[in-house]
Protein backbone atom coordinates (compact mmCIF):
# COMPACT_ATOMS: atom_id res chain seq x y z
CA UNK A 1 0.00 0.00 0.00
CA UNK A 2 0.77 3.92 -0.75
CA UNK A 3 0.06 4.60 2.97
CA UNK A 4 2.91 5.23 5.42
CA UNK A 5 2.51 3.40 9.08
CA UNK A 6 2.16 6.95 11.20
CA UNK A 7 -1.17 7.40 8.46
CA UNK A 8 -2.43 5.32 11.13
CA UNK A 9 -2.73 8.42 13.51
CA UNK A 10 -5.49 9.80 11.33
CA UNK A 11 -8.01 7.81 12.35
CA UNK A 12 -10.14 7.86 15.37
CA UNK A 13 -9.16 6.21 18.64
CA UNK A 14 -11.92 3.55 18.20
CA UNK A 15 -10.72 3.06 14.59
CA UNK A 16 -7.00 2.56 15.99
CA UNK A 17 -8.49 0.16 18.32
CA UNK A 18 -10.08 -1.40 15.88
CA UNK A 19 -7.21 -2.11 14.17
CA UNK A 20 -4.82 -3.43 16.94
CA UNK A 21 -7.43 -6.11 17.78
CA UNK A 22 -8.14 -7.37 14.22
CA UNK A 23 -4.08 -8.24 13.41
CA UNK A 24 -5.04 -9.82 9.95
CA UNK A 25 -1.59 -11.35 9.23
CA UNK A 26 -1.06 -13.11 6.29
CA UNK A 27 0.31 -16.66 6.33
CA UNK A 28 3.13 -15.88 4.38
CA UNK A 29 3.83 -12.95 7.04
CA UNK A 30 4.13 -15.00 9.66
CA UNK A 31 8.10 -15.99 8.57
CA UNK A 32 9.40 -12.02 8.39
CA UNK A 33 12.86 -11.91 7.64
CA UNK A 34 15.71 -10.08 9.63
CA UNK A 35 17.80 -7.64 7.44
CA UNK A 36 20.52 -6.39 9.98
CA UNK A 37 21.00 -2.54 10.16
CA UNK A 38 17.22 -1.67 9.64
CA UNK A 39 15.31 -0.46 12.18
CA UNK A 40 11.34 -1.27 12.39
CA UNK A 41 9.23 0.22 15.29
CA UNK A 42 6.34 -1.25 16.35
CA UNK A 43 3.25 0.11 15.69
CA UNK A 44 -0.78 -0.28 15.54
CA UNK A 45 -0.19 -1.95 11.78
CA UNK A 46 -2.23 -4.94 12.08
CA UNK A 47 0.75 -6.14 9.39
CA UNK A 48 3.25 -5.63 11.05
CA UNK A 49 5.68 -8.60 13.44
CA UNK A 50 5.20 -7.55 17.06
CA UNK A 51 7.97 -9.68 18.65
CA UNK A 52 10.65 -8.20 21.23
CA UNK A 53 14.15 -8.40 19.92
CA UNK A 54 15.39 -10.43 22.43
CA UNK A 55 12.49 -12.70 21.94
CA UNK A 56 13.43 -13.90 18.62
CA UNK A 57 17.06 -13.38 19.09
CA UNK A 58 17.07 -16.09 21.52
CA UNK A 59 14.82 -18.51 19.50
CA UNK A 60 16.85 -18.36 16.66
CA UNK A 61 20.13 -18.57 18.47
CA UNK A 62 19.16 -21.42 19.81
CA UNK A 63 17.52 -22.77 16.86
CA UNK A 64 20.87 -22.72 14.56
CA UNK A 65 23.02 -23.83 17.99
CA UNK A 66 21.02 -26.07 20.56
CA UNK A 67 18.54 -28.72 18.95
CA UNK A 68 20.97 -30.84 19.33
CA UNK A 69 21.67 -30.21 22.85
CA UNK A 70 20.22 -32.64 25.73
CA UNK A 71 18.32 -31.14 28.18
CA UNK A 72 18.10 -27.98 26.66
CA UNK A 73 16.59 -25.63 29.17
CA UNK A 74 17.21 -28.05 32.03
CA UNK A 75 21.14 -27.66 32.64
CA UNK A 76 22.75 -24.38 34.48
CA UNK A 77 23.76 -21.45 32.84
CA UNK A 78 26.16 -19.06 34.36
CA UNK A 79 24.29 -16.45 36.06
CA UNK A 80 26.94 -13.93 35.68
CA UNK A 81 26.86 -14.39 32.08
CA UNK A 82 23.14 -14.13 31.32
CA UNK A 83 22.76 -10.80 33.71
CA UNK A 84 25.21 -9.25 31.20
CA UNK A 85 23.39 -10.64 28.12
CA UNK A 86 20.06 -9.22 29.89
CA UNK A 87 21.90 -5.97 31.00
CA UNK A 88 22.87 -5.26 27.25
CA UNK A 89 19.55 -5.77 25.74
CA UNK A 90 18.05 -3.79 28.89
CA UNK A 91 20.16 -0.39 27.50
CA UNK A 92 18.93 -1.17 23.70
CA UNK A 93 22.41 -2.21 22.16
CA UNK A 94 21.81 -4.50 19.39
CA UNK A 95 22.86 -7.94 20.66
CA UNK A 96 24.01 -10.44 18.50
CA UNK A 97 24.46 -14.07 19.63
CA UNK A 98 26.78 -16.49 17.74
CA UNK A 99 28.27 -19.48 18.02
CA UNK A 100 30.63 -17.81 21.01
CA UNK A 101 27.42 -18.10 23.88
CA UNK A 102 26.55 -20.66 25.78
CA UNK A 103 23.37 -22.52 24.58
CA UNK A 104 22.34 -23.13 28.25
CA UNK A 105 22.54 -18.85 28.86
CA UNK A 106 20.52 -17.77 25.85
CA UNK A 107 18.10 -20.31 27.05
CA UNK A 108 17.89 -18.86 30.41
CA UNK A 109 17.79 -15.31 29.33
CA UNK A 110 14.86 -16.86 27.48
CA UNK A 111 13.24 -18.00 30.13
CA UNK A 112 14.00 -15.27 32.61
CA UNK A 113 12.12 -12.44 29.94
CA UNK A 114 9.52 -14.42 29.68
CA UNK A 115 8.84 -15.13 33.71
CA UNK A 116 9.67 -11.46 34.27
CA UNK A 117 7.29 -10.03 31.72
CA UNK A 118 5.15 -6.94 33.94
CA UNK A 119 2.24 -8.63 32.41
CA UNK A 120 2.49 -12.49 31.81
CA UNK A 121 2.44 -13.38 27.67
CA UNK A 122 -0.79 -14.54 28.01
CA UNK A 123 -2.74 -11.87 29.97
CA UNK A 124 -3.24 -12.69 34.04
CA UNK A 125 -7.09 -11.79 32.98
CA UNK A 126 -7.29 -14.80 30.66
CA UNK A 127 -5.99 -17.37 32.75
CA UNK A 128 -8.73 -18.71 34.05
CA UNK A 129 -10.13 -19.02 30.63
CA UNK A 130 -6.75 -20.66 29.67
CA UNK A 131 -7.12 -23.31 32.47
CA UNK A 132 -10.51 -24.31 31.72
CA UNK A 133 -10.05 -25.63 28.66
CA UNK A 134 -7.76 -28.49 29.75
CA UNK A 135 -11.19 -30.10 30.93
CA UNK A 136 -12.78 -29.86 27.36
CA UNK A 137 -11.66 -32.51 24.54
CA UNK A 138 -11.41 -32.70 20.80
CA UNK A 139 -12.69 -29.99 18.58
CA UNK A 140 -14.10 -27.63 21.64
CA UNK A 141 -10.80 -27.67 23.30
CA UNK A 142 -8.86 -26.80 20.30
CA UNK A 143 -11.66 -23.93 18.80
CA UNK A 144 -11.98 -22.49 22.74
CA UNK A 145 -8.35 -22.40 22.92
CA UNK A 146 -8.55 -20.57 19.48
CA UNK A 147 -11.07 -18.00 20.37
CA UNK A 148 -8.81 -17.14 23.34
CA UNK A 149 -5.77 -16.75 21.32
CA UNK A 150 -7.68 -14.04 19.14
CA UNK A 151 -8.49 -11.93 22.97
CA UNK A 152 -4.86 -11.17 23.17
CA UNK A 153 -3.39 -8.20 22.23
CA UNK A 154 -0.93 -8.22 18.89
CA UNK A 155 2.43 -7.85 20.32
CA UNK A 156 1.59 -10.84 23.07
CA UNK A 157 -0.05 -13.12 20.02
CA UNK A 158 3.11 -13.29 17.97
CA UNK A 159 5.26 -13.41 20.82
CA UNK A 160 3.27 -16.42 21.56
CA UNK A 161 3.23 -17.88 18.11
CA UNK A 162 6.87 -17.19 17.73
CA UNK A 163 7.63 -19.14 20.69
CA UNK A 164 5.41 -21.65 20.12
CA UNK A 165 7.02 -22.39 16.95
CA UNK A 166 10.16 -22.46 18.47
CA UNK A 167 9.33 -25.00 20.93
CA UNK A 168 7.55 -27.41 18.23
CA UNK A 169 11.31 -27.17 16.53
CA UNK A 170 13.07 -28.08 19.35
CA UNK A 171 10.88 -31.12 20.23
CA UNK A 172 10.75 -32.02 17.16
CA UNK A 173 14.91 -32.81 17.81
CA UNK A 174 13.76 -34.61 21.34
CA UNK A 175 14.64 -38.54 19.97
CA UNK A 176 18.24 -39.60 18.45
CA UNK A 177 18.37 -39.87 14.49
CA UNK A 178 20.93 -40.65 12.22
CA UNK A 179 22.50 -39.14 9.13
CA UNK A 180 22.99 -40.42 5.42
CA UNK A 181 26.31 -41.97 6.90
CA UNK A 182 24.69 -43.64 9.82
CA UNK A 183 26.16 -41.82 12.23
CA UNK A 184 24.49 -41.17 15.43
CA UNK A 185 22.83 -37.42 16.29
CA UNK A 186 22.09 -36.87 19.65
CA UNK A 187 18.39 -36.23 20.94
CA UNK A 188 17.59 -33.33 23.00
CA UNK A 189 15.48 -35.27 24.92
CA UNK A 190 13.06 -32.42 25.51
CA UNK A 191 9.48 -33.85 24.49
CA UNK A 192 6.50 -31.77 23.76
CA UNK A 193 5.91 -32.51 28.11
CA UNK A 194 8.79 -31.50 28.98
CA UNK A 195 8.84 -28.52 27.26
CA UNK A 196 4.78 -27.75 28.70
CA UNK A 197 6.48 -28.37 32.03
CA UNK A 198 9.23 -25.91 31.67
CA UNK A 199 7.74 -23.07 29.89
CA UNK A 200 3.77 -23.15 31.49
CA UNK A 201 4.60 -21.64 34.89
CA UNK A 202 6.18 -18.86 32.89
CA UNK A 203 3.48 -18.12 29.97
CA UNK A 204 0.32 -18.36 32.38
CA UNK A 205 0.46 -16.69 35.62
CA UNK A 206 -1.58 -16.34 37.74
CA UNK A 207 0.16 -13.76 39.73
CA UNK A 208 2.65 -11.33 39.42
CA UNK A 209 6.43 -12.22 40.03
CA UNK A 210 7.57 -11.12 43.61
CA UNK A 211 3.83 -10.88 44.93
CA UNK A 212 2.69 -13.17 47.60
CA UNK A 213 1.59 -16.59 46.42
CA UNK A 214 3.46 -16.33 43.39
CA UNK A 215 4.87 -19.54 41.87
CA UNK A 216 2.99 -21.47 44.83
CA UNK A 217 0.16 -23.29 42.06
CA UNK A 218 -1.75 -26.32 43.64
CA UNK A 219 -1.55 -29.56 41.49
CA UNK A 220 -4.55 -28.96 39.74
CA UNK A 221 -3.58 -25.70 38.51
CA UNK A 222 0.08 -27.26 37.81
CA UNK A 223 -1.38 -30.28 35.39
CA UNK A 224 -4.14 -27.86 33.68
CA UNK A 225 -1.04 -25.60 32.85
CA UNK A 226 1.06 -28.76 31.24
CA UNK A 227 -1.64 -29.81 29.26
CA UNK A 228 -2.68 -26.43 27.89
CA UNK A 229 0.73 -25.39 27.17
CA UNK A 230 1.06 -29.09 25.30
CA UNK A 231 -1.95 -28.63 23.30
CA UNK A 232 -0.94 -24.73 22.11
CA UNK A 233 2.71 -25.99 21.20
CA UNK A 234 0.90 -29.43 19.03
CA UNK A 235 -1.55 -27.22 17.34
CA UNK A 236 0.29 -23.99 17.02
CA UNK A 237 -0.06 -23.63 12.83
CA UNK A 238 -3.89 -24.22 12.78
CA UNK A 239 -4.50 -22.06 16.21
CA UNK A 240 -3.29 -18.66 14.95
CA UNK A 241 -5.24 -18.91 11.76
CA UNK A 242 -7.99 -16.94 10.84
CA UNK A 243 -10.71 -19.30 8.85
CA UNK A 244 -11.34 -17.04 5.55
CA UNK A 245 -15.17 -17.40 6.82
CA UNK A 246 -14.49 -15.63 10.15
CA UNK A 247 -12.02 -12.88 8.28
CA UNK A 248 -15.31 -12.16 5.50
CA UNK A 249 -17.44 -11.69 8.65
CA UNK A 250 -15.62 -9.47 10.50
CA UNK A 251 -15.16 -7.07 7.27
CA UNK A 252 -18.90 -7.55 6.37
CA UNK A 253 -19.37 -6.23 10.42
CA UNK A 254 -16.95 -3.49 9.89
CA UNK A 255 -17.93 -2.20 6.80
CA UNK A 256 -21.40 -1.39 8.62
CA UNK A 257 -19.92 0.19 11.60
CA UNK A 258 -16.08 1.23 11.24
CA UNK A 259 -15.97 1.81 7.41
CA UNK A 260 -12.75 3.69 7.97
CA UNK A 261 -10.96 0.64 9.12
CA UNK A 262 -12.01 -1.55 6.35
CA UNK A 263 -10.12 1.79 3.96
CA UNK A 264 -7.29 1.58 6.05
CA UNK A 265 -7.04 -2.14 5.55
CA UNK A 266 -7.42 -2.35 1.99
CA UNK A 267 -4.89 0.14 1.61
CA UNK A 268 -2.27 -1.90 3.29
CA UNK A 269 -3.30 -4.93 1.36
Amino acid sequence: GAMSVDSITDLSDNASELLEALQLSHPHELHPRRSRGKKKPLSLNPITWQVPRIVDRCCTHLETHGLQTVGIFRVGSSKKRVQQLREEFDRGLDVFLDEHQSVHDVAALLKEFLRDMPDSLIPRELYGAFLSTATMEGPAQLETLQLLLFLLPPCHSDTLLRLLRFLAEVARHADSSWDPQGREIPGNKMTVSNLATVFGPNILQKEKPGEKDAGALNFEDSAAIILVLQRLIEHHHSLFMVSPEMQCDVLRRLFQTDPDVIEYLLRRK
